[in-house]
């Protein structure tokens, strides 16, 4: 029988790539609640911000999508799933418009933070949307360079945590800055998956990422110590600074994370490792989700 071709839906989902989202939502989670642990929250502020990260994401996703086909480094023997340009299930084309359409939407929900927030959110904004577009875009790609998790840390860490807190707060603090590092941490270890799972292709296809760079064992153990170094660093504004032992709270995704490691250090196959990567985003949400109860309930 002749298989079923994937509904349009299903397609775009793909292209959007669902499991990589909690990299846009976790930050301004956090972000969010540390300004909540000052007692400010502005609901439409946190709404606008969220929005615009997913979409920033999202187009980050079209992006890589469009350029990995047009340089030829998404071929049929890749481990991980399909790419809906390089599989022919969408014209280039086609979603070249849909980054640029949902880069659009990630800019009018930039254009609200700006007018209520201040100029600031518009430096964060763009250099966020142009590192998106600049992963596997351009003249020198620098996801092709090795460069890929030092962007993913500042970008879906530094810049999303502080960046949402200052919408709230008008202001920056060394909290925020401490406590971007461990979101920075486990968003940078998903994309060490994504291009340890990827090695053998990337080579092939001249894609320098940092997995291929080190090595598999070398990149197993850096994604190891990614994960494990984002629990003592929250614990900072704890020990050094105004909150309290509430920031233990992420602590409960140890499980989770050491059964991730144990995925990555045992296993080579596509299957296992794009478990590991879909993990790897449920701790980082889970982490996330549980750091911003602890910071709402440290003050």
């Amino acid at each position: 029988m002749p298989v079923a071709s994937p509904s349009p839906v299903r397609i775009w989902l793909m292209a959007a790539r669902p499991k990589t989202l909690p990299l846009g939502v976790a930050p301004v989670l956090v972000g969010t609640a540390l300004a909540g642990s000052l007692h400010v929250f502005h609901p439409v502020v946190f709404l606008a911000a969220l929005l615009g990260s997913v979409f920033i994401q999202v187009g980050a996703n079209l992006s890589n999508d469009y350029s990995d086909a047009h340089r030829g480094a998404d071929t049929e023997d890749r481990l991980g799933p399909v790419r809906v340009t390089a599989g022919g299930l969408v014209p280039p084309r086609q979603v070249l418009i849909a980054t640029y359409v949902t880069f659009g939407l990630a800019v009018l929900c930039g254009v609200y933070l700006i007018a209520v927030a201040g100029w600031q959110i518009l430096l964060i904004g763009v250099a966020s949307i142009i590192a998106g577009v600049l992963y596997t875009g351009g003249p020198r790609p620098y996801g092709y360079e090795g460069l890929g998790e030092v962007f993913v840390f500042l970008f879906f860490g530094v810049a999303a945590v502080a960046g949402s807190y200052f919408a709230q707060v008008r202001d920056f603090s060394w909290e925020s800055l401490v406590l971007s590092t461990p979101i920075g941490l486990i968003a940078a270890a998903v994309l060490v998956v994504n291009n340890t799972r990827d090695i053998d292709t990337d080579r092939r296809a001249n894609k320098r990422t940092l997995a291929v760079r080190l090595g598999r064992e070398r990149s197993r153990r850096m994604y190891a110590a990614m994960v494990l170094l984002a629990y003592p660093i929250v614990l900072v504004p704890w020990v050094f600074g105004p909150l309290s032992a509430w920031l233990l709270l992420p602590f409960l995704t140890l499980p989770l994370a050491r059964t991730m490691i144990g995925i990555v250090a045992g296993h080579s196959d596509g299957p296992s490792l794009n478990r590991a990567l879909a993990g790897t985003g449920q701790l980082q949400l889970g982490f996330c989700v549980l750091l911003a109860i602890g910071l709402l309930l440290s003050r």
